[in-house]
């Protein structure tokens, strides 16, 4: 699964990096309601919230689900507007400008995309002008509780209102908390988007992709061009669409981590949001490489040789007798093992001695290195 973008023949200049204080203002609210996702940022979140008047935490609890599991398209205006080149606002009030300018189909597919829509399918009805499909809408957000389902009322009802009243949530954001947040990481941003604006004049934009993030590369062959995203869902999105303007954005966060996001809705711009200043050293594994590691591990007699392996290392010989099985069976489960990149494996003599390894396992998970250390 990956999600694909169609540049074939796109002009080099169509490519824009650029930085977007709206959506900063989203990853920051996505911190503030799911910190875990986000454990580098714990002290500012608890100083944050802390800090808040009770009026706007009860306003913000009333639309989080624009930035709850994913950051909403709202905050990507400016990708909906043929006539701002692929560029956001300076400011965020230059942004939330560019948001009043969408018109209401856009704006209500935005902002009920995550809870109830589905305008990321071509061809579906708008649920402002399709009884059936306001009733569907409105069915889909009942399931996530009264909160969406009063929004995507209220929304549906009356548009214009829905407007005004998050334009007054973000601003009053700002006069909070944010106007910090971006004080302190605007320039962070506004250099990598210049470097990499470089590096896609001087190298091309292979090169530019792969300082983005290891999860995004530039695919070529007789079919086309495209930007290949490595994520866990699948879409398709072409950066040559007239109505939106030719072209894709590529846009830093400083508060994104470990989320690399997508906008690929049709009729918009493309746009990838990718997170810089990330505490990880290393780059993510592939999907691939994920798959073939979950996959060593279902095996259960590969669970238990793990187990074992993360105490100490241990021959093929020894970690047969152990388990009751034959040398060349238990060697099979090796190269399994080893092949997926959980063990490692180094020669003490005559003896070859494998062992997990721990900080490979670690980043799959917590619960199973806390399991086979149990």
């Amino acid at each position: 699964m990956s999600l694909m973008i169609d540049v074939t023949g796109l002009p080099p200049e169509r490519v824009v990096f650029a930085v977007s204080p709206l959506a900063e203002l989203g990853h920051a609210l996505h911190v503030l309601r799911e910190p875990r996702h986000h454990p580098g940022l714990h002290g500012w979140v608890t100083a944050t919230l802390a800090g808040l008047k009770p009026d706007l935490a009860d306003r913000l609890c009333e639309a989080d689900f624009l930035w709850t599991t994913v950051i909403s398209d709202v905050f990507g205006a400016f990708a909906a507007l043929p006539d701002t080149g692929g560029r956001p606002g300076a400011t965020l009030k230059d942004e939330l400008d560019l948001l009043d300018r969408l018109d209401d189909e856009q704006f209500v597919s935005a902002a009920l995309e995550l809870t109830c829509s589905n305008y990321y399918s071509p061809g579906t009805a708008s649920p402002l002008r399709d009884e059936a499909a306001r009733d569907r809408a409105l069915e889909r957000a009942a399931a996530r509780g009264p909160r969406g389902l009063e929004f995507a009322r209220r929304t549906l009802d009356d548009p214009q209102g829905v407007r005004v009243w998050l334009r007054r949530l973000f601003e009053d954001c700002e006069e909070a908390f944010f106007a910090d947040v971006w004080r302190r990481g605007a320039l962070q941003l506004a250099a990598d988007a210049r470097h990499k604006s470089e590096v896609l004049r001087r190298k091309g934009l292979r090169e530019a992709l792969t300082e983005v993030s290891p999860a995004v590369t530039l695919e070529e062959d007789a079919a086309g061009t495209r930007i290949h995203v490595d994520k866990l869902t699948s879409g398709r999105a072409t950066a040559l669409d007239p109505a939106a303007g030719p072209g894709v954005t590529l846009l830093p966060t400083t508060l994104g981590w470990p989320h690399l996001l997508v906008l690929y809705a049709p009729g918009w711009r493309p746009a990838i949001f990718y997170p810089i200043g990330s505490p990880e050293a290393a780059g993510p594994a592939s999907l691939e490489l994920i798959e073939r590691r979950l996959e060593a591990l279902a095996h259960p007699m590969r669970l238990r040789m793990c187990r074992w392996l993360a105490r100490s290392a241990c021959t093929t010989g020894e970690l047969a007798a152990e388990h009751n099985i034959s040398a060349p069976e238990a060697s099979r489960h090796i190269k399994v093992l080893k092949k997926a990149g959980l063990i490692t494996t180094r020669r003490r003599g005559r003896y070859v001695l494998h062992q997990l390894d721990l900080t490979v396992v670690a980043r799959l998970g917590s619960d199973f290195l806390e399991g086979v250390l149990r």
